[in-house]
């Protein structure tokens, strides 16, 4: 287990910001992140835990604790069921689950950071997130020091939200176990209508599943979603907003702000999201309130491929990025008087 002192955290992010750690722990097995999480809890050290970076906010005095990088290794296959180690590269699972001609996370293909992440995030993406594949979690529980099995029903998985996030500083998530489908070498039936367009299909068909891989990928990229260090529209943690869940009552006040400000005839973006509720589009939101692809004049700027993305343009501080960020949300609040939220997890900061 590798160990550094006043270890710079920044190299670690999708971001590159952040300042340094005071103690920088990197574990490569499951029984060395529980004996690091032990040794931090049992000496009452604040505690960091790392995985791919990609969500990753940490402020410019950096984090006075330990910063434990989960940098385990295992992808097993079993039939259709995959375990995978924390510390996976996600993207590269992904790959190796299409190659094998199993269906269930082809559409998630590009997602920057490491398996242990996503279901903590439920990532999602192109119609597709992992709480319709993970079975299991395997994690170690701070509050009772054991190792656990958490079946999905137990994770609370909700829209880019979990048991695991809501309860941050309880669980370290070690293994995740998806189970996946053998459809001949198709994907799961292509529910997003950009990619379903992209893929020359309606949605609900099944496509090979390379092709899917592959049509998600290009258009990640074309929003400056699939990192590449020469790009700085991808020096981000992708999409910085949610999208925002309302009630019917708050749902027909902004639909009335957005006439008000776009004419009689404007329509916001608007998906069912159960009983009583509606999502809509924070990328709408911040571009309608006057934010462009490219906004801003500093080393923090929206991505000049995607409103959604706040990026680093070189030399940026956190709290230029955090400047920008609260700029947007103050301006979508009083353009329609919604509230955006952040995405990424804030360390030693907030909006």
């Amino acid at each position: 287990m590798q160990e550094l002192h006043d270890a710079p955290l920044a190299p670690l992010t999708t971001f590159r910001l952040g300042g340094p750690a005071a103690r920088l722990v990197t574990a490569t097995t499951d029984a060395e992140v529980i004996a690091a999480v032990r040794a931090a809890d049992d000496s009452g050290t604040p505690l960091l835990v790392i995985g791919g970076g990609s969500n990753l906010v940490i402020g410019d005095k950096g984090f006075d604790g330990t910063a434990l990088r989960i940098a385990t290794t295992g992808f097993e296959l079993r039939g259709t069921t995959l375990e995978l180690a924390a510390g996976e590269v996600w993207t590269d699972a992904v790959a190796r689950t299409v190659e094998a001609g199993l269906a269930g996370i082809e559409c998630l293909a590009g997602i920057p950071g490491s398996a242990g992440a996503t279901p903590i995030q439920n990532v999602g993406a192109y119609g597709q997130e992992v709480s319709s594949t993970v079975t299991e979690v395997v994690a170690y529980d701070r509050r009772t020091g054991r190792t656990v099995t958490l079946a999905n029903e137990e994770c609370a998985f909700s829209y880019r939200h979990s048991r695991f996030k809501g309860d941050p500083e309880r669980y370290v998530v070690l293994r995740v176990r998806f189970g996946l489908e053998d459809a001949g070498g198709l994907s799961a039936p292509v529910r997003y209508a950009e990619a379903a367009r992209a893929l020359g299909v309606e949605p609900g068909d099944r496509v090979p599943l390379a092709d899917a891989r592959e049509t998600v990928l290009k258009l990640r990229a074309g929003k400056g979603m699939v990192l590449d260090p020469e790009d700085h529209d991808t020096w981000s943690a992708g999409s910085f907003f949610t999208n925002p869940i309302l009630t019917d009552e708050q749902f027909a006040a902004f639909r009335a702000r957005v006439r008000e400000r776009l004419g009689d005839a404007a329509e916001p973006p608007a998906y069912p999201a159960g009983e009583g509720r509606t999502k809509t589009s924070a990328a709408w939101l911040i571009d309608k309130a006057g934010f462009a692809k490219g906004y801003g004049s500093g080393a923090a700027r929206i991505s000049t491929k995607h409103t959604l993305a706040l990026t680093n343009r070189g030399g940026a501080t956190t709290e230029d990025l955090l400047e920008l960020a609260r700029e947007v949300v103050a301006g979508v609040r009083k353009a329609f008087g919604v509230t955006l939220v952040n995405e990424p997890v804030t360390v030693g900061v907030s909006l």
